[in-house]
């Protein structure tokens, strides 16, 4: 399914972005391998999910609800590569089994392609400060978090937006500015929860002159992980063959990895009602755990049958 990306109407971008016509060959999506060495698969998995997943403070894991879905808006790249972005973000989302929404829909995950990225950054934080932080619970990272996607230094810098919702309905299950608070049907438990973070938004800016050593396939992927989770930019991921590695090391993967498709389909895969965040977490972990110790018997026994 291909998605428009021009004619978006975005008030908080308006006069903010410069021209930017960038593109590279696609290459085949391989991966090195990677171990980290004397560390268990399951505590692999458990310090990967933990390190990595950036919610809002005091809530779990947020994703995009299927019943909403996506729609992808690319702003300052040539046409025909902001289209290959749109697709190739779209292509992931359908993995997720999220729905695609259709040309002229209204943007919730919005890439703009830059060459000043910090300038950009806090130029749409001051022009719409309730967009990256809305006054309720659950919405977002700290201020001190915002004050850092402004001015970190980074080929690619990413915030998500969310919503504490009903699980059943989807509605908002928190009091939001000038709202009653909600009522909530009480059918959980000491150990489960109606409740669920849902993403709203996501806002990826793409400072073209330090991604420059990347390809184009590279830079969708990574775009497309920092899209769909919550990933912790200063995570110390450097021992994981993720695609998130690529910035430091652009020879450690061409694409997303099979690491990443198992923690993006554990994400997302996971029933994530656990009252307690921390818990949340974990599910999404043993849910991981899970598919790479079944990946990992299927290589071994094609090793064996090799033989």
């Amino acid at each position: 399914m291909r998605l428009s990306c021009t004619g978006i109407a975005v008030a908080l971008l308006a006069g903010l972005v410069s021209s930017f016509a960038h593109a590279q060959e696609t290459p085949e999506t391989t991966v090195e391998d990677i171990v980290v060495l004397g560390m268990p698969l399951r505590e692999q998995v458990e310090t990967f999910v933990d390190v990595v997943t950036a919610p809002a403070t005091g809530w779990g894991p947020a994703r995009w609800d299927e019943r909403w879905g996506i729609c992808v808006g690319v702003v300052n790249l040539r046409g025909d590569v902001a289209q290959a972005m749109a697709d190739r973000i779209s292509e992931v989302a359908l993995g997720l089994n999220l729905t695609v929404g259709e040309p002229g829909c209204s943007p919730n995950v919005l890439i703009i392609a830059t060459d000043d990225a910090p300038t950009l950054a806090r130029a749409m934080v001051e022009r719409s400060p309730n967009a990256f932080r809305p006054r309720y619970s659950g919405a977002a990272r700290p201020a001190s978090q915002l004050e850092i996607f402004q001015t970190r230094d980074s080929p690619v810098r990413w915030w998500h937006v969310s919503m504490p919702v009903t699980r059943d309905t989807g509605r908002p299950a928190v009091a939001l500015p000038g709202m009653d608070p909600p009522m909530i049907n009480s059918w959980g438990s000491r150990l489960t929860t109606p409740i669920t973070s849902r993403l709203l938004r996501a806002y990826v800016i793409i400072d073209v002159d330090q991604a420059e050593g990347l390809s184009f396939r590279q830079l969708a992927d990574f775009v497309a992980m920092v899209t769909f989770a919550q990933v912790d930019p200063d995570a110390e991921i450097s021992g994981f063959p993720t695609i998130l590695n690529v910035i430091d090391n652009p020879n450690i993967a061409f694409g997303l990895t099979d690491w990443d498709q198992d923690y993006l389909e554990a994400l997302y895969g996971s029933e994530m009602n656990q009252r307690h965040p921390n818990q949340q977490t974990g599910a999404v972990a043993s849910l991981m755990f899970r598919e790479r110790r079944q990946a990992q018997r299927d290589a071994d026994t094609d090793t064996l049958e090799a033989e």
